[in-house]
């Protein structure tokens, strides 16, 4: 289904529904947008309606150049179901998208079914240096207006599994699972990427991120998926909120990284399909 695009708190937000049945919202991560869940939609949306669209600051919604906070992204949501008359659905979100989608459960609680959280984090580790971090995004932004593929190998360290990295510089016309191809990411990466200013105004929404003490508060069924070798959110960090949830399930995708979505499509798809049915 084509792109379309609606006026939410002032700003414009770009969204793409897809499928029947009962509605989904994906809520993509940090420095994404909504293609980031290639490997997700074609099969969820045979199961489902499903709602993905791209935060503010990233992709074609609009960029205020103002520090972002989780009430804005969570706010920005509820508005985007309002208006597609949604009144409950079920949330999936990835890294940041799962802090966004904790935020919202929790100030929406009624308007969300079941929540599934993907290598994400309820609170932000005491030793993080949001500066360090900005500085290492904006970096990379840089590095991939130079070499775009030299950007996207070196983020892949972080983002694969070292055997699966090395199955896709084998074979980078390759469509894995026949859903993607290095070629296919790194076109999504080339489009529409997030400027130095938007990483700092996303990065801002840290500040107001701290879900960890509120988490008993959340009786929603819950999937939490994490991955075996996940370099920015280890999997210990997702167990933390297993053991402080009292409704969820909590479930190691072997041998990946955390873009465990891609790498482990079937898997991920076939917890998450098992999880909502």
């Amino acid at each position: 289904m084509a792109e379309k695009f609606v006026e939410i708190n002032n700003i414009r937000i770009c969204y793409q529904v897809q499928g029947e049945g009962y509605p989904i919202v994906l809520i993509h991560g940090f420095g994404s947008k909504k293609e980031s869940f290639m490997a997700q939609i074609p099969a969820l949306s045979h199961e489902f309606k499903v709602i993905s669209f791209d935060n503010r600051g990233s992709g074609k919604s609009a960029r205020p150049n103002i520090p972002y906070t989780m009430e804005m992204f969570v706010d920005d949501i509820k508005g985007l179901l309002e208006y597609l008359e949604i009144d409950k659905a079920h949330l999936i979100g990835l890294s940041l998208g799962g802090m966004i989608g904790l935020n919202y459960v929790l100030k929406y609680p009624n308007t969300v079914n079941k929540l599934v959280l993907i290598n994400t984090l309820a609170q932000l580790p005491n030793d993080f240096d949001p500066e360090t971090y900005v500085n290492t995004k904006i970096e990379a932004l840089e590095l991939a207006k130079k070499d775009p593929e030299l950007s996207f190998w070196q983020s892949t360290h972080f983002g694969f599994y070292h055997e699966f990295r090395s199955k896709m510089k084998a074979n980078p016309k390759e469509k894995f699972y026949g859903l993607w191809s290095v070629e296919d990411i790194l076109k999504y990466y080339k489009t529409d990427p997030p400027t130095a200013q938007d990483v700092r105004n996303i990065a801002s929404s840290f500040k107001t991120h701290n879900a960890y003490e509120k988490l008993h508060e959340i009786k929603h069924k819950t999937l939490l998926l994490t991955a075996s070798h996940d370099r920015l959110v280890p999997k210990e960090k997702m167990l933390e909120i297993h053991k402080k949830m009292s409704n969820s399930t909590y479930q190691i995708i072997e041998k990946a990284g955390h873009e465990s979505p891609k790498s482990r499509a079937p898997e991920v798809n076939k917890a998450i399909i098992e999880f909502l049915e």
